[in-house]
Protein backbone atom coordinates (compact mmCIF):
# COMPACT_ATOMS: atom_id res chain seq x y z
CA UNK A 1 0.00 0.00 0.00
CA UNK A 2 1.32 3.44 -0.89
CA UNK A 3 1.47 6.22 1.68
CA UNK A 4 1.03 8.89 -0.97
CA UNK A 5 -0.42 8.65 -4.47
CA UNK A 6 -0.33 11.48 -7.00
CA UNK A 7 -0.35 12.32 -10.68
CA UNK A 8 2.45 14.35 -12.24
CA UNK A 9 1.51 16.27 -15.40
CA UNK A 10 2.88 19.34 -17.16
CA UNK A 11 2.58 21.41 -20.33
CA UNK A 12 -1.17 21.15 -20.89
CA UNK A 13 -1.04 24.07 -23.38
CA UNK A 14 -4.81 24.48 -23.25
CA UNK A 15 -6.35 26.29 -26.21
CA UNK A 16 -3.29 25.77 -28.37
CA UNK A 17 -3.80 27.37 -31.82
CA UNK A 18 -2.25 24.39 -33.68
CA UNK A 19 -0.22 26.50 -36.08
CA UNK A 20 0.12 25.24 -39.61
CA UNK A 21 -2.98 23.03 -39.47
CA UNK A 22 -5.73 25.45 -40.46
CA UNK A 23 -5.78 23.84 -43.94
CA UNK A 24 -7.38 20.71 -42.47
CA UNK A 25 -11.06 20.01 -43.19
CA UNK A 26 -13.22 21.89 -40.69
CA UNK A 27 -14.48 18.74 -38.92
CA UNK A 28 -10.94 17.41 -38.43
CA UNK A 29 -9.54 20.80 -37.41
CA UNK A 30 -12.27 21.17 -34.78
CA UNK A 31 -11.30 17.81 -33.29
CA UNK A 32 -7.68 18.93 -33.26
CA UNK A 33 -8.55 22.22 -31.52
CA UNK A 34 -10.59 20.33 -28.91
CA UNK A 35 -7.84 17.79 -28.25
CA UNK A 36 -6.07 19.62 -25.40
CA UNK A 37 -9.38 19.96 -23.54
CA UNK A 38 -10.24 16.30 -24.10
CA UNK A 39 -6.82 15.34 -22.74
CA UNK A 40 -7.53 17.52 -19.68
CA UNK A 41 -10.86 15.75 -19.13
CA UNK A 42 -9.13 12.38 -19.29
CA UNK A 43 -6.45 13.62 -16.87
CA UNK A 44 -9.19 14.40 -14.33
CA UNK A 45 -10.83 11.02 -14.92
CA UNK A 46 -7.54 9.20 -14.38
CA UNK A 47 -6.90 11.08 -11.14
CA UNK A 48 -10.36 10.11 -9.86
CA UNK A 49 -10.07 6.49 -11.02
CA UNK A 50 -6.69 6.14 -9.31
CA UNK A 51 -8.03 7.85 -6.16
CA UNK A 52 -4.90 9.94 -5.93
CA UNK A 53 -4.20 12.30 -3.06
CA UNK A 54 -3.18 15.21 -5.27
CA UNK A 55 -2.31 16.36 -8.77
CA UNK A 56 0.88 18.23 -9.73
CA UNK A 57 0.76 20.58 -12.75
CA UNK A 58 4.25 21.84 -13.51
CA UNK A 59 3.91 24.91 -15.72
CA UNK A 60 2.50 25.91 -19.11
CA UNK A 61 -1.07 25.00 -18.29
CA UNK A 62 -2.05 27.50 -21.00
CA UNK A 63 -0.49 28.07 -24.40
CA UNK A 64 0.16 31.77 -23.86
CA UNK A 65 0.04 34.46 -21.21
CA UNK A 66 -3.20 35.97 -22.55
CA UNK A 67 -5.28 33.04 -21.37
CA UNK A 68 -8.65 32.73 -23.05
CA UNK A 69 -11.73 32.76 -20.83
CA UNK A 70 -12.72 29.41 -22.36
CA UNK A 71 -9.46 27.77 -21.30
CA UNK A 72 -9.58 29.21 -17.78
CA UNK A 73 -13.20 28.16 -17.23
CA UNK A 74 -12.54 24.65 -18.53
CA UNK A 75 -9.60 24.33 -16.14
CA UNK A 76 -11.66 25.70 -13.24
CA UNK A 77 -14.39 23.16 -13.98
CA UNK A 78 -11.76 20.41 -13.94
CA UNK A 79 -10.51 21.59 -10.55
CA UNK A 80 -14.05 21.68 -9.17
CA UNK A 81 -14.58 18.07 -10.28
CA UNK A 82 -11.38 17.09 -8.49
CA UNK A 83 -12.56 18.91 -5.37
CA UNK A 84 -15.72 16.81 -5.34
CA UNK A 85 -13.43 13.79 -4.98
CA UNK A 86 -11.18 15.39 -2.32
CA UNK A 87 -8.20 15.68 -4.65
CA UNK A 88 -5.87 18.63 -4.14
CA UNK A 89 -4.04 20.41 -6.96
CA UNK A 90 -0.60 22.03 -6.77
CA UNK A 91 0.31 24.14 -9.76
CA UNK A 92 2.99 26.45 -11.05
CA UNK A 93 3.05 28.68 -14.11
CA UNK A 94 5.77 28.49 -16.76
CA UNK A 95 7.25 30.52 -19.59
CA UNK A 96 4.09 30.28 -21.74
CA UNK A 97 1.57 31.31 -19.07
CA UNK A 98 3.69 33.53 -16.81
CA UNK A 99 1.66 35.33 -14.15
CA UNK A 100 2.20 38.94 -15.22
CA UNK A 101 0.80 38.23 -18.66
CA UNK A 102 -2.73 37.41 -17.55
CA UNK A 103 -4.67 40.54 -16.59
CA UNK A 104 -7.99 38.73 -15.97
CA UNK A 105 -7.31 35.55 -13.99
CA UNK A 106 -10.15 33.26 -12.95
CA UNK A 107 -10.51 32.28 -9.29
CA UNK A 108 -10.05 28.57 -8.67
CA UNK A 109 -11.62 26.48 -5.87
CA UNK A 110 -9.85 26.09 -2.52
CA UNK A 111 -8.42 22.67 -3.32
CA UNK A 112 -6.01 24.43 -5.69
CA UNK A 113 -2.66 25.68 -4.36
CA UNK A 114 -0.70 28.00 -6.64
CA UNK A 115 2.97 28.91 -6.30
CA UNK A 116 2.56 32.69 -6.50
CA UNK A 117 5.91 34.04 -7.71
CA UNK A 118 9.52 33.28 -8.55
CA UNK A 119 10.55 32.56 -4.97
CA UNK A 120 10.82 28.84 -4.23
CA UNK A 121 8.24 28.18 -1.52
CA UNK A 122 6.36 25.12 -0.29
CA UNK A 123 2.95 23.77 0.65
CA UNK A 124 2.24 20.96 3.12
CA UNK A 125 -0.19 18.29 2.01
CA UNK A 126 -2.08 16.87 4.97
CA UNK A 127 -3.69 13.44 4.98
CA UNK A 128 -6.10 12.61 7.80
CA UNK A 129 -4.91 15.71 9.62
CA UNK A 130 -1.23 14.76 9.46
CA UNK A 131 1.41 16.50 7.35
CA UNK A 132 2.50 13.86 4.84
CA UNK A 133 4.22 15.69 1.97
CA UNK A 134 6.03 18.98 1.46
CA UNK A 135 5.68 20.21 -2.14
CA UNK A 136 8.11 22.86 -3.36
CA UNK A 137 8.03 25.09 -6.42
CA UNK A 138 7.81 28.52 -8.05
CA UNK A 139 5.95 30.25 -10.88
CA UNK A 140 7.33 32.35 -13.71
CA UNK A 141 6.36 35.98 -13.28
CA UNK A 142 7.83 36.91 -16.66
CA UNK A 143 8.38 34.97 -19.87
CA UNK A 144 11.96 34.09 -19.13
CA UNK A 145 13.65 32.76 -16.00
CA UNK A 146 17.38 32.36 -16.57
CA UNK A 147 18.51 31.99 -12.97
CA UNK A 148 19.65 28.64 -11.62
CA UNK A 149 16.54 28.05 -9.52
CA UNK A 150 17.63 24.56 -8.45
CA UNK A 151 19.97 26.15 -5.89
CA UNK A 152 16.96 27.61 -4.06
CA UNK A 153 15.34 24.25 -3.27
CA UNK A 154 16.02 23.33 0.36
CA UNK A 155 14.16 20.71 2.37
CA UNK A 156 12.39 22.09 5.42
CA UNK A 157 13.03 20.61 8.83
CA UNK A 158 10.38 18.62 10.66
CA UNK A 159 8.67 15.27 10.57
CA UNK A 160 7.31 15.44 7.00
CA UNK A 161 7.86 11.97 5.46
CA UNK A 162 8.02 12.99 1.78
CA UNK A 163 9.44 15.93 -0.14
CA UNK A 164 8.56 16.65 -3.78
CA UNK A 165 10.11 19.40 -5.93
CA UNK A 166 8.29 20.94 -8.91
CA UNK A 167 10.58 22.63 -11.45
CA UNK A 168 9.68 24.02 -14.88
CA UNK A 169 13.04 24.22 -16.61
CA UNK A 170 15.68 22.39 -18.60
CA UNK A 171 19.12 20.86 -18.44
CA UNK A 172 22.03 23.10 -19.40
CA UNK A 173 22.91 20.52 -22.06
CA UNK A 174 19.53 20.70 -23.82
CA UNK A 175 20.05 22.37 -27.19
CA UNK A 176 16.64 21.67 -28.72
CA UNK A 177 14.61 24.05 -26.53
CA UNK A 178 14.95 27.47 -24.95
CA UNK A 179 16.90 26.95 -21.75
CA UNK A 180 14.95 28.31 -18.78
CA UNK A 181 15.67 27.81 -15.07
CA UNK A 182 18.69 25.73 -16.15
CA UNK A 183 20.12 22.92 -14.04
CA UNK A 184 22.56 20.05 -14.09
CA UNK A 185 21.35 16.64 -13.00
CA UNK A 186 23.69 16.71 -10.01
CA UNK A 187 22.04 19.97 -8.87
CA UNK A 188 18.89 17.93 -8.27
CA UNK A 189 20.19 14.56 -7.15
CA UNK A 190 22.56 16.06 -4.58
CA UNK A 191 19.48 17.19 -2.66
CA UNK A 192 17.39 14.73 -0.66
CA UNK A 193 14.06 15.07 -2.45
CA UNK A 194 11.94 11.97 -2.99
CA UNK A 195 10.75 13.06 -6.43
CA UNK A 196 11.61 15.81 -8.92
CA UNK A 197 8.51 16.72 -10.95
CA UNK A 198 9.75 18.55 -14.04
CA UNK A 199 8.02 20.47 -16.82
CA UNK A 200 8.91 22.43 -19.99
CA UNK A 201 10.27 19.63 -22.20
CA UNK A 202 7.50 17.97 -24.21
CA UNK A 203 9.33 14.69 -24.75
CA UNK A 204 8.62 12.17 -21.98
CA UNK A 205 11.79 11.13 -20.15
CA UNK A 206 12.80 9.59 -16.85
CA UNK A 207 16.20 11.24 -16.51
CA UNK A 208 17.03 9.32 -13.35
CA UNK A 209 15.17 6.64 -11.40
CA UNK A 210 16.68 7.02 -7.94
CA UNK A 211 15.69 9.58 -6.95
CA UNK A 212 13.15 9.98 -9.76
CA UNK A 213 13.82 13.00 -11.98
CA UNK A 214 10.97 12.98 -14.47
CA UNK A 215 9.61 14.86 -17.46
CA UNK A 216 6.09 13.56 -18.18
CA UNK A 217 6.00 15.41 -21.52
CA UNK A 218 2.90 17.28 -22.61
CA UNK A 219 -0.55 15.70 -22.37
CA UNK A 220 -1.42 16.21 -26.05
CA UNK A 221 0.85 16.38 -29.08
CA UNK A 222 0.45 19.60 -31.07
CA UNK A 223 2.95 19.45 -33.94
CA UNK A 224 4.77 16.99 -36.17
CA UNK A 225 7.65 17.12 -33.69
CA UNK A 226 5.46 15.80 -30.83
CA UNK A 227 4.69 12.31 -32.06
CA UNK A 228 3.26 9.29 -30.29
CA UNK A 229 1.44 8.85 -27.02
CA UNK A 230 1.29 11.75 -24.58
CA UNK A 231 0.16 11.82 -20.97
CA UNK A 232 1.18 11.85 -17.32
CA UNK A 233 2.72 9.71 -14.59
CA UNK A 234 0.85 8.07 -11.74
CA UNK A 235 3.31 7.98 -8.82
CA UNK A 236 3.07 6.11 -5.54
CA UNK A 237 5.40 6.79 -2.62
CA UNK A 238 5.90 4.44 0.31
CA UNK A 239 8.66 3.35 2.67
CA UNK A 240 9.45 0.65 0.10
CA UNK A 241 10.30 3.26 -2.55
CA UNK A 242 8.69 4.81 -5.62
CA UNK A 243 6.38 3.27 -8.22
CA UNK A 244 5.68 5.11 -11.50
CA UNK A 245 3.19 4.27 -14.25
CA UNK A 246 2.75 6.24 -17.47
CA UNK A 247 -0.90 7.01 -18.32
CA UNK A 248 -1.69 8.02 -21.94
CA UNK A 249 -4.08 10.95 -22.22
CA UNK A 250 -3.89 12.13 -25.82
CA UNK A 251 -7.10 12.64 -27.77
CA UNK A 252 -5.22 12.07 -31.02
CA UNK A 253 -1.68 11.26 -32.04
CA UNK A 254 0.71 12.94 -34.43
CA UNK A 255 2.66 10.17 -36.16
CA UNK A 256 4.90 9.46 -39.10
CA UNK A 257 4.27 6.50 -41.40
CA UNK A 258 6.45 5.26 -44.27
CA UNK A 259 5.01 3.57 -47.37
CA UNK A 260 7.13 1.76 -49.95
CA UNK A 261 5.55 1.80 -53.40
CA UNK A 262 8.25 -0.26 -55.12
CA UNK A 263 5.81 -3.11 -55.84
CA UNK A 264 3.28 -0.84 -57.54
CA UNK A 265 3.25 -1.24 -61.32
CA UNK A 266 0.43 1.19 -62.05
CA UNK A 267 -0.75 4.41 -60.48
CA UNK A 268 -4.11 3.05 -59.29
CA UNK A 269 -2.29 0.52 -57.08
CA UNK A 270 -0.80 3.38 -55.12
CA UNK A 271 -4.08 4.15 -53.39
CA UNK A 272 -4.44 0.60 -52.04
CA UNK A 273 -0.89 0.51 -50.71
CA UNK A 274 -1.23 3.88 -48.97
CA UNK A 275 -4.65 2.95 -47.55
CA UNK A 276 -3.31 -0.32 -46.18
CA UNK A 277 -0.41 1.48 -44.50
CA UNK A 278 -2.64 4.15 -42.97
CA UNK A 279 -5.25 1.73 -41.60
CA UNK A 280 -2.78 -0.76 -40.10
CA UNK A 281 -4.29 -1.03 -36.60
CA UNK A 282 -1.25 -2.93 -35.44
CA UNK A 283 0.51 0.43 -35.42
CA UNK A 284 -2.10 2.53 -33.63
CA UNK A 285 -5.85 2.08 -33.21
CA UNK A 286 -6.69 5.66 -32.19
CA UNK A 287 -7.25 8.90 -34.14
CA UNK A 288 -4.13 10.09 -35.93
CA UNK A 289 -2.77 12.99 -37.91
CA UNK A 290 -0.19 11.42 -40.18
CA UNK A 291 2.91 12.62 -41.92
CA UNK A 292 3.44 10.15 -44.75
CA UNK A 293 6.89 9.43 -46.15
CA UNK A 294 6.74 7.83 -49.59
CA UNK A 295 9.68 5.79 -50.86
CA UNK A 296 10.28 3.59 -53.88
CA UNK A 297 11.80 3.38 -57.33
CA UNK A 298 13.00 6.88 -58.33
CA UNK A 299 11.63 6.66 -61.88
CA UNK A 300 8.13 5.79 -60.61
CA UNK A 301 8.21 8.48 -57.95
CA UNK A 302 9.11 11.08 -60.54
CA UNK A 303 6.42 9.85 -62.93
CA UNK A 304 3.67 9.75 -60.31
CA UNK A 305 4.66 12.76 -58.21
CA UNK A 306 2.13 15.07 -59.87
CA UNK A 307 -0.69 12.63 -59.03
CA UNK A 308 0.16 12.13 -55.35
CA UNK A 309 -2.11 14.93 -54.13
CA UNK A 310 -5.09 13.19 -55.66
CA UNK A 311 -4.11 9.80 -54.22
CA UNK A 312 -3.73 11.28 -50.73
CA UNK A 313 -7.10 13.01 -51.05
CA UNK A 314 -8.82 9.74 -52.00
CA UNK A 315 -7.29 7.92 -49.02
CA UNK A 316 -8.24 10.74 -46.64
CA UNK A 317 -11.85 10.70 -47.85
CA UNK A 318 -11.97 6.98 -47.04
CA UNK A 319 -10.57 7.09 -43.49
CA UNK A 320 -11.33 10.53 -42.06
CA UNK A 321 -14.92 9.71 -41.05
CA UNK A 322 -14.17 6.59 -39.00
CA UNK A 323 -14.37 6.63 -35.20
CA UNK A 324 -10.62 6.03 -35.02
CA UNK A 325 -10.07 8.40 -37.90
CA UNK A 326 -6.84 9.00 -39.76
CA UNK A 327 -5.83 11.99 -41.82
CA UNK A 328 -2.68 12.50 -43.87
CA UNK A 329 -1.96 16.18 -43.35
CA UNK A 330 1.50 16.18 -44.89
CA UNK A 331 3.52 13.93 -47.15
CA UNK A 332 7.04 13.90 -48.54
CA UNK A 333 9.02 11.80 -50.99
CA UNK A 334 12.02 9.97 -49.58
CA UNK A 335 14.21 9.82 -52.60
CA UNK A 336 17.86 10.63 -52.88
CA UNK A 337 19.14 11.88 -56.19
CA UNK A 338 19.98 9.02 -58.53
CA UNK A 339 23.64 8.09 -58.99
CA UNK A 340 23.58 9.88 -62.31
CA UNK A 341 22.33 13.06 -60.64
CA UNK A 342 24.91 12.78 -57.87
CA UNK A 343 27.66 12.48 -60.46
CA UNK A 344 26.48 15.70 -62.01
CA UNK A 345 27.39 17.56 -58.81
CA UNK A 346 31.06 16.89 -59.60
CA UNK A 347 30.87 18.40 -63.06
CA UNK A 348 32.19 21.80 -64.14
CA UNK A 349 28.91 22.91 -65.69
CA UNK A 350 25.79 24.80 -64.71
CA UNK A 351 23.92 21.81 -63.24
CA UNK A 352 26.95 20.80 -61.17
CA UNK A 353 27.34 24.32 -59.84
CA UNK A 354 23.61 24.46 -59.08
CA UNK A 355 23.71 21.21 -57.06
CA UNK A 356 26.81 22.25 -55.13
CA UNK A 357 25.23 25.57 -54.29
CA UNK A 358 22.02 23.86 -53.12
CA UNK A 359 24.01 21.67 -50.74
CA UNK A 360 25.81 24.59 -49.15
CA UNK A 361 23.06 27.18 -48.86
CA UNK A 362 20.45 27.46 -46.08
CA UNK A 363 16.84 28.06 -47.02
CA UNK A 364 16.17 30.05 -43.84
CA UNK A 365 17.08 33.50 -45.29
CA UNK A 366 14.56 32.95 -48.07
CA UNK A 367 11.82 32.35 -45.51
CA UNK A 368 12.56 35.37 -43.31
CA UNK A 369 10.04 37.65 -44.98
CA UNK A 370 7.30 35.02 -44.71
CA UNK A 371 7.99 34.31 -41.03
CA UNK A 372 7.98 38.03 -40.24
CA UNK A 373 4.66 38.60 -42.00
CA UNK A 374 2.17 39.95 -39.46
CA UNK A 375 -0.58 37.47 -40.33
CA UNK A 376 1.32 34.48 -41.67
CA UNK A 377 3.74 34.05 -38.75
CA UNK A 378 0.87 33.16 -36.40
CA UNK A 379 0.20 29.98 -38.37
CA UNK A 380 3.73 28.80 -39.12
CA UNK A 381 5.88 26.27 -37.29
CA UNK A 382 9.63 26.52 -37.10
CA UNK A 383 11.20 24.38 -39.81
CA UNK A 384 13.39 21.57 -38.51
CA UNK A 385 16.73 20.58 -40.07
CA UNK A 386 15.10 17.37 -41.36
CA UNK A 387 12.33 19.35 -43.07
CA UNK A 388 14.86 21.76 -44.56
CA UNK A 389 16.83 18.86 -46.04
CA UNK A 390 13.63 17.37 -47.48
CA UNK A 391 12.84 20.70 -49.16
CA UNK A 392 16.34 20.84 -50.61
CA UNK A 393 16.14 17.31 -51.98
CA UNK A 394 12.77 17.98 -53.59
CA UNK A 395 13.98 21.24 -55.11
CA UNK A 396 17.12 19.58 -56.52
CA UNK A 397 15.10 16.72 -58.04
CA UNK A 398 12.70 19.15 -59.65
CA UNK A 399 15.39 21.43 -61.02
CA UNK A 400 17.60 18.66 -62.42
CA UNK A 401 14.61 16.80 -63.87
CA UNK A 402 13.38 19.90 -65.66
CA UNK A 403 16.83 20.91 -66.91
CA UNK A 404 17.81 17.48 -68.19
CA UNK A 405 14.44 16.69 -69.75
CA UNK A 406 14.02 19.89 -71.72
CA UNK A 407 11.62 21.48 -69.29
CA UNK A 408 13.75 24.58 -68.92
CA UNK A 409 14.01 27.45 -71.36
Amino acid sequence: MSDISFIHAADLHLDSPFKGLSHLPEAIFQKVKDSTFEALDLLVKRAIDKQVDFLLLVGDLFDNEKQSLKAQVRLRNAFEELKRHDISVYLSYGNHDFTRGNSHPVTYPDNVFIFPDERVTHFIYQKNGVGKTAIYGFSYENRSVTEKKADEYEIISGDIPYHIAMLHGSLYSNTEHDVYAPFRLSDLTDKSFDYWALGHIHQREVIKKDPPVVYPGNIQGRTSKEVGKKGCYHVELSHHGVSMTFLPLQSLEFNKRTVDISECDELHQLESVVLRTVTDNGVNAGPELLQLIISGVPSKLEEWESSLDEVIQLVNETVMHHRDWKYIYRYSIEQALTENYEGLAEGEHFVGELLRHADSVSIQPYLTELYQHKRAKKYLETISLEEENQMKQKAKRLLVHELLNGGGE
